[in-house]
C-alpha cells in the first residue's frame, strides 16, 4: 500500500477519546493523571496507527507533543521554597488544563450518550394486542457484551505486530504482497461463514506479512462500517472475537 488509508468509525472520535479509553482502561483517577504512564500508553497507539497506514489526523499528533511536554516538565527537579516565598503562589500543575479539557469532554460525552440511549428507548416503544402469558415460560433478559471498540482492535494490533518483529529473522527478503480490500473483505465474510461462535481475531491474520496484517485490519473497519461484522471483547484485555452481524451474541 503507498499512501495512507482515511477511516472514520464509530468510536474513533479524537485524541481526547483516545485519553479517555486509556484512562477508564488502565483505571486511572482523572484528577491525578499518571503522565509518563499515559503519555507512553497514547504513543503505543500512535505508532500502531502509522505502522497500519492510517491517516492520522494533525490533533492526535499535536496531543502526543502536549503530552510530551508535559512529560518533561514533571520530570523536571521542583524548586524548594524558602520561608520568605511560602505565601507566593504556587505555580500551576502542568495537568492542570490537560485534566479540565478531559473532564468537559467526559461530561459531553455522558451526556450524548444518555440522549443516544433515550433515542434507542423511544424507538423500542411500540403497542400491540395483548397475549395471554399464561402458558410461556419465562423468559430471561440476554446480556450483551460489550462491542469492542477501534482502540481495542488498534491495541491487539499492536501485540499482533510486535510478535511479528519478534519472530522475523534477522536476515529476511521481503517480497510485496498486493491484495485489493474488497478481495480480502470477501474472503473474510466467506472464512466466517462456517464459524457461528465466532472467529478469533487473531486467526483473520494467517499470514503475518506487514502488508497483509495492513490490509485484513482496513478490511475489517470496512466491513464494521457496512454492520457486516462486529467485534466482541467480553472484558477488558480479553481476546477479541469477530461475528458476522446476524451471529452475534444479541441477535
Amino acid at each position: 500500500m503507498t499512501k495512507s488509508y482515511q477511516v472514520k468509525v464509530e468510536g474513533f472520535e479524537g485524541p481526547l477519546d483516545l485519553l479517555l479509553h486509556l484512562i477508564n482502561r488502565y483505571e486511572i483517577d482523572i484528577y491525578d493523571i499518571p503522565v509518563s504512564q499515559i503519555t507512553d500508553q497514547y504513543m503505543h497507539y500512535i505508532h500502531t496507527m502509522q505502522e497500519l497506514e492510517l491517516d492520522l489526523a494533525s490533533e492526535y499528533l499535536v496531543m502526543a507533543a502536549t503530552l510530551l511536554a508535559i512529560k518533561s516538565q514533571m520530570l523536571l527537579p521542583q524548586p524548594q521554597l524558602d520561608e520568605d516565598m511560602e505565601d507566593m503562589e504556587l505555580e500551576e500543575d502542568p495537568r492542570e488544563e490537560l485534566m479540565r479539557r478531559l473532564i468537559e469532554y467526559r461530561k459531553y460525552k455522558q451526556a450524548a450518550d444518555e440522549l443516544k440511549q433515550k433515542e434507542l428507548d423511544a424507538n423500542r416503544i411500540y403497542t400491540r394486542p395483548p397475549l395471554d402469558l399464561a402458558d410461556q415460560e419465562e423468559e430471561k433478559a440476554e446480556v450483551r457484551p460489550g462491542e469492542a471498540s477501534i482502540y481495542d482492535m488498534i491495541q491487539a494490533m499492536g501485540r499482533m505486530m510486535k510478535r511479528s518483529k519478534e519472530k522475523q529473522p534477522e536476515e529476511a527478503r521481503v517480497q510485496r504482497d498486493e491484495i485489493p480490500i474488497q478481495m480480502r473483505m470477501d474472503e473474510i465474510l466467506n472464512q466466517m461463514k462456517s464459524s457461528k461462535e465466532g472467529t478469533p481475531f487473531y486467526q483473520l491474520f494467517e499470514k503475518r506479512t506487514r502488508p497483509h496484517i495492513v490490509v485484513t485490519f482496513i478490511a475489517l473497519l470496512e466491513l464494521m462500517k457496512s454492520n457486516e461484522i462486529t467485534c466482541v471483547q467480553q472484558e477488558h484485555f480479553e481476546e477479541l472475537i469477530v461475528f458476522k452481524m446476524e451471529d452475534a451474541p444479541w441477535n
